[in-house]
């Protein structure tokens, strides 16, 4: 099992999910979270107003997987989200040791789905 984690620009989200939906992989959460990169200070459009600053708006995915949806969670995303220029994000790929669905006590991938 992995956790999936992408950090997206927020117009590339419908995008994203759209991408995502198509490779069946339905299970997200996401996340309004400030943040920069390589990119901080450099100006962004938000719902039509530009933005200045240290701190730019960027949303979070998180996607717990079972290994046989890794590889096409990622190429989701990025077909997605990628719009070529600075600041499209990144996605991190990390071990989940343990996924427990709170509902009926499942664990593992039965847990995932």
């Amino acid at each position: 099992m992995k956790l999936i984690t992408a950090i997206i620009q927020p117009h590339r989200l419908e995008e994203v999910k759209k991408a995502l939906y198509e490779a069946y992989v339905n299970l997200i959460t996401v996340s309004e979270v400030l943040g920069h990169g390589r990119q901080k200070g450099v100006d962004e459009f938000y719902r039509g107003s530009k933005e200045t600053g240290n701190l730019l708006r960027k949303i979070r995915l998180d996607i717990a997987v079972n290994e046989d949806f890794v590889d096409r969670t990622i190429k989701a995303i990025i077909k997605g989200a990628r719009t070529g220029k600075i600041g499209d994000g990144k996605i991190f790929v990390l071990d989940l040791p343990r996924c427990i669905r709170i509902r009926t006590g499942d664990e593992g991938s039965t847990a995932i789905g």
